[in-house]
Order: C-alpha cells, then sequence, then structure tokens
C-alpha cells in the first residue's frame, strides 16, 4: 500500500511546482530622456525624430523635454525656461542637444545628480556650450559669464570638458551655411571595429569643423576618438592659424567619467542637413547603446535608422522654430 503525503506537504509541493518553472520577468526597458534646447541648430526637430526611432527601433520609453515661452510653446530662445529636467532622476540614458540654458538651481540639482551617479550621456555639438549661468551663480565652471556686467564667456567651462570631454573653443567657420557640406568625414583606422560604428560610412557634413585638439587643447582624460573631421572651408586657414587650429580634428569619441566610470558619447556634428544621412541617425543609435553598456546588442550593420520619409529639417540658423 502506498504512503500518502500529509495534505499540507502535498498543497506546498503543489504551490513550489509552478515557480520552479517559471520564466525569469521581462527585463526593465531603459528610459531616455531627451533634452533639446538650442536656438542654432533646430534641436526641436532632429530630436524628435530620434526619439521616434529610438521608440521603434529599440522598444525603449522616452520623455523629451524642450526650452518653452511663457505661454508653453516650443521656444529655442527662451534660455531660461526648460522642461524635461524633472524626469532625470528616473532616466536611464540622457541625450542633450543644448546651447546656454539656464535651467533653474532645482533643476540644475536634478543635473549634477545624474551626473554623480554616473549615468550615461549622450550629447551632440553645442552641447560642449550647454549653460550659461550668471556671474553670481556657484555654477559658472559649467557655463558662465563674465561678472560686473563684462563681455558674456562663450566657453562651455571646465566641469563641461570633465563631463563630456571637451568644451567649446573655436569652429572654422560657417560658408553658406546649408549650400554645401563644409566637413568631411574619415573613420579612425584603428577604431573601424568599434561597435558605435557598425554600419556607419562617411557622409557630407554640413556642420562646420568643431576644433577640440590641437598644440594647446587636448580631449579630456577618458576620451577615445573615432571619427575625424577635416575643414572644407576654415576662416583659421585663411588667418594663417592652422598651427593652433588643425584643419582635422576628432568629431565623435567616447568617454567615461568620474569614479563609477560613466559612459558619454559625445559628437560635435550635428546640422540638421547632417541628419538627413542614414549614417549620422545611425551614429547617434549606436551610440545610445553603448553608453547604456548595450554594445553587445547593436546589430553587425547597425541600429536600423531608414525613415518611411526622406527627413528634411530646417536649416541652422537663428530664426524661429517649425510649428509643431
Amino acid at each position: 500500500m502506498k504512503k500518502r503525503l500529509p495534505l499540507l506537504s502535498t498543497l506546498a509541493l503543489s504551490l513550489c511546482i509552478p515557480h520552479a518553472f517559471a520564466e525569469d520577468p521581462e527585463p526593465k526597458k531603459p528610459h531616455v530622456l531627451f533634452l533639446a534646447g538650442d536656438e542654432e541648430y533646430r534641436s526641436e526637430e532632429t530630436m524628435p525624430m530620434l526619439r521616434q526611432l529610438v521608440e521603434r527601433e529599440l522598444g525603449f520609453k522616452t520623455s523629451i523635454g524642450f526650452s518653452r515661452d511663457a505661454e508653453g510653446q516650443i521656444s529655442p530662445t527662451a534660455n531660461d525656461s526648460t522642461d524635461g529636467m524633472e524626469k532625470l532622476p528616473e532616466a536611464d540614458l540622457l541625450v542633450m542637444y543644448y546651447r546656454f540654458r539656464n535651467p533653474s538651481p532645482e533643476e540644475f540639482q536634478l543635473f549634477l545628480d545624474y551626473v554623480e551617479a554616473g549615468k550615461p550621456i549622450v550629447g551632440f555639438r553645442t552641447t560642449t556650450h550647454a549653460f550659461r549661468f550668471p556671474a553670481d551663480s556657484p555654477h559658472t565652471k559649467w557655463g558662465g559669464q563674465v561678472p560686473n556686467g563684462g563681455k558674456h564667456s562663450f566657453g562651455g567651462g571646465e566641469s563641461i570638458r570633465e563631463l563630456l570631454g571637451q568644451k567649446w573653443i573655436s569652429h572654422h567657420g560657417h560658408f553658406d551655411d546649408g549650400k554645401n557640406p563644409l566637413t568631411s568625414l574619415t573613420i579612425i583606422e584603428k577604431q573601424k571595429a568599434h561597435p558605435v560604428l557598425r554600419g556607419v560610412y562617411p557622409f557630407p557634413a554640413y556642420s562646420w569643423l568643431y576644433h577640440v585638439e590641437g598644440p594647446e587643447h587636448s580631449l579630456a582624460e577618458g576620451s577615445t576618438p573615432l571619427m575625424l573631421g577635416t575643414s572644407l572651408q576654415s576662416n583659421h586657414e585663411k588667418r594663417g592659424n592652422t598651427e593652433t587650429f588643425p584643419l582635422t580634428n576628432p568629431v565623435t569619441w567616447t568617454k567615461t567619467y568620474g569614479e563609477k566610470d560613466g559612459r558619454v558619447f559625445f559628437t560635435t556634428l550635428g546640422h540638421p542637413f547632417d541628419f538627413r544621412s542614414v549614417s549620422m541617425r545611425k551614429l547617434a543609435l549606436n551610440g545610445m547603446l553603448w553608453a547604456l553598456g548595450k554594445e553587445d546588442s547593436i546589430p553587425e550593420n547597425g541600429v536600423t535608422a531608414t525613415l518611411e520619409t526622406p527627413f528634411q529639417p530646417s536649416n541652422s540658423g537663428f530664426g524661429k522654430p517649425k510649428p509643431h
């Protein structure tokens, strides 16, 4: 005669069995926060486009913030009025395209907390001079003004350099903005196998070259250049000072920062017409995955970055933004 298990033992066993074969819960999807706030390069058009690609191709949760006027309308010239930073505590990746923003002390503290936590950042072009604080602000190392009503300082501040790899220094000139490419791109030979560059090919860049390295300047420690740009027209060349400001400089790099080795992907490219190139869009998406530590998930040909209709953003310049 077979022995029967006690009723309580049988019940406990039956409750345990389903859990033994239960699948692991689905991992939490990263939350990507885009902050668009520049009055020159139409980030209010390019960042929403990248946001849509992130949602479509990567399936991540996203949020976006803009500079807004008193009526709540997107206004890139409203330097003192930003939104989106309140999402920083829950963000897993910050994507920035800022220029001379002056967030409130409470908002900027959220940014400092994010940086202190060593969380990943992707930055574009003018984010080398993302902030400009009043002369009496405690944050002028992030970008400030000369005291006593003097001329505004233009640079982004040493703290920006330490975080992103470089601050604003100089560029080689506009030259008929948007009519012709102004920078020729090449991939650094020894970086061709880097996961950020999967599926990325040199393309005609409408961004005029930013100066980041030379005899008097260098990228911050922890920076690894991936691509170079060569200026096709240069004010520095006309002035005869290309020894100080070489015609070829890094335009994309990866970086780590802080004690926690937070990851940064940065590019000084970012003219709105650059984003018409699938390689530029792919570079941005690959860079986001690398910053998140997900480089192993970047496909061999890079993240798909094709669009159903051609991307036709407004040209750069200090005009009114396109209505949304």
